[in-house]
């Protein structure tokens, strides 16, 4: 499984849910659209900001990250942005790999 960050941002019509609901019955609906994704909801918080929820989960795959973006924001009631985050492992792997790369003008 990878993990993911979540960024939303309600648009009027996701503010007006959310009055209505409430934050706890929106993250039910939330880790209901990931468990159904295979995944697993790690954290959701509500912030001040630019951002008005952040979301971690676990997801089989890329395209699972994405069917999640897409179908969240297709609803109309969000605009999400995602985040791949990687372990200190996988970047341990990434910072051995060689390429064949020239820095502009140099």
């Amino acid at each position: 499984m990878s993990k993911y960050l979540f960024r939303a941002k309600l648009t009027v019509d996701g503010v007006k849910g959310l009055l209505k609901e409430g934050g706890t019955a929106r993250r039910e609906v939330v880790e209901r659209m990931v468990q159904s994704l295979g995944g697993r909801l790690e954290s959701m918080y509500w912030a001040f900001g630019d951002e008005d929820v952040y979301v971690t989960v676990d997801l089989p795959s890329n395209a699972h990250a994405a069917a999640m973006g897409l179908i969240t924001s297709a609803a109309g009631g969000v605009r999400t942005s995602t985040v791949v985050l990687l372990t200190p492992e996988e970047i341990d792997e990434a910072v051995h790999q060689k390429a064949d790369y020239r820095a502009p003008g140099a």
